[in-house]
């Protein structure tokens, strides 16, 4: 299982790192824009209409960028949930640790795909 993360390690490295900007940088940005904005007026109410978020959710770029904002911040929270178990002394068992957190990020990237595969049936 080792031998087989470490071949893979390049591609988590690449995830975690969009999950990092994504769950870092952007959805707080979002949050604050949309939460703040829309409550205090200065968005648009009708920008936020469910038929608008509707229809850029149903937009290919939309659904990309949807799907990002759902299944990269699960590789990154993965990714450290993994490496705070190695420094809490869990070197031995790494290989089992970390199947089970990329494999719990992997199933949440499904869900999110078919989230967004379901918006558009």
């Amino acid at each position: 299982m080792k031998t087989l993360m470490l071949k893979l390690e390049p591609i988590i490295w690449g995830l975690f790192s969009g999950g990092m900007m994504v769950g870092g940088i952007l959805l707080p940005v979002f949050v604050l824009v949309v939460g703040l904005g829309g409550g205090f007026g200065a968005v648009d109410g009708q920008a936020l209409g469910y038929d608008r978020i509707q229809a850029l959710a149903t937009h290919p770029i939309g659904s990309l960028l949807l799907l990002a904002a759902m299944a990269l911040p699960l590789w990154g929270g993965a990714h450290h949930l993994r490496h705070l178990w190695i420094d809490l002394g869990g070197l031995k068992s790494d290989g089992l640790v970390g199947a089970l957190c990329y494999g719990v990020a992997l199933v949440g990237s499904l869900v999110a795909i078919l989230a967004v595969f379901r918006l558009h049936g």
